[in-house]
């Protein structure tokens, strides 16, 4: 069963990745959490159910790992700011400087958000999962993912009009 899922798999690591990174705020750790949740997923490929979304059940696999990560710990800190990583190569004209500040400025009014309305915007606007997706994931009622999500949407609204 884990050859079946296996090029699924490997299509989802972007988006893995990205949502690892939004819940740890740590490339190197983010890095990790994909690879235990992939390795998880390749345990347990046996308890998805082909013709269900992929994407949602890796999004919670991935998820329950971070969770099982903080008990481990004990920390809810981060070790390293993504916002300051200097590998990034690019263009150093001034559209993509000006565009890179507003990314900047976005990314920042997003990371004032708490925990759980970071998760659901991501979850909703980033990957398209549904509110029922997005619920299973979080394992919450759909009525609290719509809640925090328009909680979330609203601050962003506040945060970046004032910029």
């Amino acid at each position: 069963m884990p050859a079946a899922i296996g090029h699924e798999l490997v299509a989802l690591l972007p988006r893995l990745r990205r949502f690892a990174l939004v819940l740890c705020r740590s490339q190197p750790l983010a890095d990790d959490l994909v690879q235990g949740a992939c390795e998880r997923a390749l345990a347990n490929a046996g308890s998805w159910t082909p013709g269900t979304r992929f994407d949602a059940w890796m999004f919670r696999i991935l998820r329950n790992h971070w969770i099982d990560h903080l008990r481990r710990t004990k920390a809810e800190g981060m070790t390293e700011d993504v916002a300051t990583q200097t590998q990034l190569i690019g263009d150093p004209g001034e559209g993509p400087i000006l565009s890179k500040l507003v990314l900047s400025e976005v990314q920042q009014a997003i990371e004032s958000l708490p925990q759980e309305q970071r998760e659901v915007l991501v979850l909703v606007c980033a990957e398209d999962l549904s509110y029922r997706e997005a619920a299973d994931v979080l394992n919450v009622p759909i009525g609290t993912v719509m809640s925090r999500l328009a909680r979330a949407r609203k601050r962003l609204v506040e945060l970046t009009a004032a910029a």
